[in-house]
């Protein structure tokens, strides 16, 4: 019976032409381990840093408005504590709604063109949230700004899967998810010294936040156009010979998974699949505080003691730590072949931090400061193997754009409730938010550990078949991963 690594078929992608397809057919696609290193650094070189720039702006957008608040925009638009927890939570309805359709829509013309559109659109509403004058106008323009950025994050998921290997997908993810740790550090700093222009132009310093920090959005977006590739067949970068190389490492790869032309059935599958549902009970329990920490940082080390300007400082030491421990994990992840210990295991390194956070909260800053440290590491670095977990076991094409999608929106209701955990009330020390958060990151490792022995199990099962239950199980079309020749990543 055939083993196969279940995931990336969508190499199979139908070329430009028939006669860019001959040609293809006709070049070599064995090649040495040392030149197939050179061609998957070749793509890294391309892809990961640009994509990683682009998340860093997207992630940049989405929570300065905790440094916009240090920076006074409460009491200038006349904000009350609901009104600002409102705005934080409102982003996410608008981007929850349109993370399926911009997925497809991706799918349909490409990459390297969707992408674009979707940054002028944010950057544009990042821009002109610097006009909002009361907070009704505040709720819209986060509400739009979730609206127009709704379609990378889930994008680049599904993007990279169509790149890289199943095995390969946990680094690559961290590796452009690290930047929304950087965003986090640097988005402090750079806040930082924006508010120091407070006043310029007759503009308040939260106002310059949003206009400066919209300005690399803006920029990018253009070059995204022309840096971005679309799909490997499509690869001008590539030689003919190494794009079919690399689209004939996603086919073994994919397995009996071969599924690449758009497909109701696959669609429909997605909202039968029960590990959909497991994914996204994973994602939403670990977005909660994983927004709510982005969302709050500052506002968290403000409580413990800090002036304004200083707290914007001092948030960006443990996303600088996060950083380095969510690439590491990732990297471990890939080398083992492994997801769900990766997952779990960070995990409980957060629920330590919060349960210390929690415990030390009367006893001075610097035993507060060092826990926040261990919880934003382990609420970051257990995401990327999450999200490789998820477009490893997801085949087909349509199915895993689809699901990645689904998956990412019920994920991000947990942002929705993230901005209404931390309370003004609560604060300096913020316990509440800080039990609810331990309690759902907990959830996260528990689930991860369950889904783990559940997925053994079925690979269990199909190991154990015989080759006329083999042939029965294939008789259908657009099995993707329910072929039973396709085997699980625990």
């Amino acid at each position: 019976m055939m083993q196969s690594n279940p995931i990336n078929k969508d190499s199979a992608s139908i070329f430009d032409s028939n006669k860019e397809e001959s040609c293809v057919e006709d070049v070599r696609i064995d090649c040495s381990p040392h030149e197939l290193a050179r061609i998957i650094r070749k793509l890294d070189v391309r892809i990961i840093p640009f994509l990683g720039v682009l998340y860093l702006c997207s992630f940049l957008d989405r929570v300065n408005i905790s440094n916009a608040k240090l920076a006074g925009i409460t009491g200038d638009l006349h904000l009350s504590d609901s009104d600002y927890n409102i705005a934080l939570s409102i982003f996410f309805v608008g981007y929850v709604l349109f993370e399926v359709p911009s997925n497809m829509m991706l799918k349909f013309i490409g990459p390297n063109k969707w992408i674009p559109i979707v940054m002028v659109s944010w950057g544009t509403v990042m821009a002109l949230m610097a006009a909002c004058h009361n907070a009704a106008g505040l709720l819209a323009a986060r509400f739009f700004l979730g609206v127009t950025e709704a379609g990378l994050f889930p994008g680049i998921i599904f993007y990279l899967s169509l790149w890289y290997t199943r095995g390969e997908q946990s680094t690559r993810i961290a590796l452009f998810f690290s930047f929304s740790t950087l965003a986090g550090a640097f988005g402090g700093v750079m806040a930082y010294g924006i508010m120091q222009m407070d006043g310029y132009l007759g503009l308040h310093g939260w106002q310059w936040i949003f206009i400066i920090e919209a300005i690399p959005t803006l920029i990018l977006s253009a070059v995204t156009y022309f840096v971005l590739p679309s799909f490997p067949e499509k690869a001008k970068f590539l030689t003919l010979d190494e794009r079919k190389i690399i689209i004939n490492r996603l086919k073994v790869d994919a397995g009996p998974s071969t599924e690449t032309e758009f497909s109701w059935v696959e669609f429909r599958s997605v909202f039968t699949d029960y590990k959909v549902y497991i994914h996204s009970l994973i994602y939403i329990c670990g977005t909660i505080p994983l927004y709510s920490m982005s969302l709050f940082l500052p506002s968290i080390i403000q409580g413990m003691g800090f002036t304004d300007l200083r707290a914007q400082i001092m948030s960006a030491p443990p996303y600088a730590i996060a950083c380095v421990v969510t690439i590491a994990v990732a990297m471990h992840a890939d080398r083992q072949g492994e997801r769900g210990f990766h997952v779990a295991f960070p995990a409980m390194i957060g629920a330590v931090g919060y349960i210390v956070l929690i415990s030390v909260s009367h006893r001075g800053p610097v035993a507060r400061y060092i826990a926040t440290c261990v919880a934003v590491s382990g609420v970051f670095a257990h995401v990327p193997p999450m999200l490789s977990w998820i477009t490893s076991n997801i085949g087909g094409h349509t199915k895993r754009g689809v699901a990645t999608a689904f998956i990412i929106s019920v994920g991000n209701i947990g942002g929705i409730i993230a901005g209404q955990i931390y309370r003004s009330n609560d604060k300096p020390y913020y316990t509440r938010g800080n039990c609810i958060a331990c309690a759902l990151i907990v959830c996260v490792a528990i689930v991860a550990l369950v889904f783990k022995y559940v997925l053994l199990r079925e690979n269990r099962r199909r190991d154990s078949l015989t080759e006329e239950e083999v042939r029965i199980e294939s008789i259908k079309d657009n099995l993707c991963d329910k072929h039973p020749d396709f085997r699980y990543m625990t």
